[in-house]
């Protein structure tokens, strides 16, 4: 009854006007400037390009959470959750009891070029999630201006990772992932970062039933340019949120809802204190990500006179308003240990590609046999 009925929460306040992998900066910055009044939208500031980057604040309470999406211009998924979330605070009777517990300082997206390009970098090319000490950026210098004014308690980091993530042990995609930063080269465990991972392994708890052996930890190396170090250096309490990969979901549509699940839990854990039920050696339980998954391998074909199998990564273009994945050869080995999340077995199948098809790098949008053909090209995302 309980996973029923969390499913329908998503539903019932999932924002109809996103969808998709890539969301036009046009859409976001409607629905932010046309927020219900219970929220206080602010212009914080301007992107290289003199796109407005705004905050959101909800709520009156004592507990104060930061939240931030989208500093990368291509991971979307959670600014979808964000704004389903925003609906949430809005509309749902349970919303009030939180927003009487809490007070919510959230950028929905802080890298606009970014999202217009659909790029990872700002527009002078520049990793905001590694100019945290630099601060060479607008976007940058605008973000320690929000986290030293607003002061917050949490800090939750919105990110999504590739599909070629995997969970330890476990030969599955890792759909989710978490990590609870490192607030010093040593990487030892503080008060804050204890806080942390014990939220972290609540978040756990309530979503694997959901996803099993599919959340994943995230790797702890330490890099003080690094927005989630800094903070944490900073004694706040930070938590990256990563997006992944669900089978057969290139759209991020139930990962979308895996993150506003995991944000629902985390908050309302925070508001009753639960996440004390938890310690460290239940964050460390949570299998770690590693790099297992390729998105397709084409197992024994026959090139030439060797059998092999091809591994295929996507790679992602944007397209008008649309991303189109386009399939390009990663690695030709024989018994390729990677999984792939397409698997297509060629044994006994005469290949009609010609030889110089199958190169490194190259791209393949199709392998042809004698009586089929086999796209590998997927479009309308």
């Amino acid at each position: 009854m309980e996973h029923s009925l969390e499913i329908s929460l998503h539903q019932n306040f999932k924002e109809a006007q996103l969808a998709g992998r890539y969301l036009p900066i046009e859409v976001l910055e409607s629905l932010v400037i046309n927020l219900p009044s219970v929220f206080e939208v602010r212009e914080l500031g301007k992107s290289v390009e003199g796109r407005n980057i705004y905050t959101v604040k909800v709520g009156s309470g004592k507990t104060k959470i930061l939240v931030w999406s989208q500093m990368h211009g291509n991971e979307s998924t959670t600014t979808k959750a964000v704004f389903d979330f925003f609906n949430f605070l809005a509309n749902a009777e349970e919303a009030k009891e939180i927003l009487d517990h809490t007070t919510f300082l959230v950028i929905p997206y802080l890298n606009p070029d970014g999202i217009k390009a659909y790029t990872r970098e700002n527009a002078n090319v520049i990793d905001l999630n590694r100019d945290a000490r630099d601060l060479s950026q607008p976007e940058s210098i605008l973000f320690k201006q929000v986290y030293e004014g607003f002061q917050p308690e949490y800090a939750f980091n919105l990110h999504d990772q590739r599909t070629i993530y995997g969970t330890k042990n476990y030969n599955k995609t890792s759909s989710l992932s978490f990590l609870a930063p490192a607030y010093n080269s040593d990487r030892e465990i503080n008060k804050n970062r204890e806080e942390a991972m014990q939220i972290i392994a609540l978040m756990n708890q309530k979503l694997s039933k959901y996803i099993p052996e599919q959340i994943g930890r995230y790797d702890d190396g330490f890099n003080l340019n690094c927005v989630g170090d800094t903070l944490q250096s900073l004694n706040i309490p930070t938590i990256l949120f990563e997006a992944g990969h669900f089978p057969e979901d290139y759209d991020r549509e139930e990962t979308r809802k895996l993150i506003f699940m995991a944000l629902y839990h985390s908050v309302k854990g925070i508001m009753g204190e639960t996440q004390y039920n938890f310690s460290i050696e239940d964050y460390y339980l949570i299998p770690e990500i590693e790099k297992s998954f390729v998105d397709v391998v084409l197992r024994n074909l026959a090139i030439g006179n060797k059998i092999v199998d091809v591994a295929v990564l996507y790679q992602e273009k944007l397209v008008g308003n649309r991303i189109e994945f386009l399939p390009f050869i990663e690695k030709i080995e024989t018994n390729i240990s990677l999984f792939g999340h397409r698997e297509i077995d060629f044994t006994h199948k005469k290949i009609e590609n010609a030889v110089a098809d199958f190169k490194v790098g190259n791209l393949l949008n199709s392998v042809k046999t004698e009586t089929e053909i086999f796209s590998l090209k997927l479009t309308n995302y």
